[in-house]
């Protein structure tokens, strides 16, 4: 029942050609240390699904993305994430660029299990003129017409959580769980990277709510302090903005990616946070302020 494992097996999972999902949202509890990981690994063709953030750049820069399927990749405090805007103006990746809304439908209708769920969301917009969409009209006496938002469906999914057991119990404990539940569910393998792993979990009314989804579903649990780092990880630790200003200046400078990759990713994880200042330094970042 110990589901433990490294960065580098749950990466090892991999092949070329899969469809993965990302958990977290923007620059919010993204499971960096996986992506640095995939990073440094061969894998590449991959269909990356996600409410986007400096993962979609990173693997995009990193040409490992065949198409991307998402509601928006940003950084928040810079709106736009540098290299998905600088492969997608070239051309350089299929897209299916969703209504938010649309996209966590997409998830619920995989973690169901059926191959779409009916929406209003999408109708009359280029969502339908831009993407392989389709339409149902209601079997019942209203006959109204709605979208049918397909299943996505994930090979494997990765979730960064605040703790978790080594029995892949979950505890996701900042103010806003995204839709972490939803990503893990529509996917076949789901690992989660954690900043705390305990051997059990203990409970009660007031933390199992904290529990977004069962363990059943998480098929590896990887140690991983500041695994969220340069994004933010409530309550632990706030983002990066300097680390992540020093990423999207790689998108504009000559060669910017492999000195990034030199810089911050080869090297491995040790090296990341020394390159960072060290786990006390990642950890006393603020928390942004909205």
């Amino acid at each position: 029942m110990n589901k433990q494992m490294t960065t580098a097996e749950a990466v090892a999972q991999l092949r070329d050609g899969m469809t993965i999902g990302f958990g977290g949202w923007g620059p919010r509890r993204k499971p960096m240390a996986i992506v640095r990981e995939i990073l440094r690994s061969d894998v590449k063709d991959l269909t990356v699904v996600a409410y986007g953030g400096p993962e979609v750049g990173m693997l995009c820069a990193a040409g490992k993305v065949k198409k991307l399927i998402f509601g928006f990749a940003t950084l928040d405090a810079i709106p736009l994430e540098p290299w998905f805007r600088k492969v997608r103006q070239a051309g350089e990746i299929e897209v299916m660029e969703l209504d938010e809304g649309m996209f966590q439908w997409g998830l619920r209708a995989a973690g169901m299990r059926v191959p779409f769920l009916p929406t209003r969301c999408g109708l009359a917009t280029d969502v339908l003129k831009y993407n392989d969409l389709r339409t149902i009209r209601s079997p019942y006496d209203d006959g109204e017409e709605l979208l049918a938002m397909p299943a996505l469906n994930l090979d494997m999914a990765f979730v960064h959580v605040n703790k978790a057991d080594t029995l892949g119990n979950t505890l996701i404990t900042g103010s806003d769980p995204y839709f972490d539940h939803l990503v893990a569910r529509a996917a076949e393998r789901c690992i989660v990277s954690a900043e705390e792993v305990v051997e059990r979990l203990e409970l009660d009314r007031d933390t199992a709510r904290l529990n977004t989804f069962e363990r059943y579903l998480v098929q590896g649990v990887v140690h991983a302090p500041k695994g969220a780092h340069p994004t933010m990880c409530a309550p632990n630790y706030g983002w990066d903005l300097s680390h992540l200003k020093r990423y999207v200046a790689s998108a504009s400078d000559d060669n910017g990616w492999q000195v990034y990759m030199d810089e911050f990713v080869n090297g491995g994880e040790d090296a990341y946070q020394a390159a960072n200042g060290g786990v006390a330094a990642m950890g006393s970042l603020p928390l942004p302020t909205f």
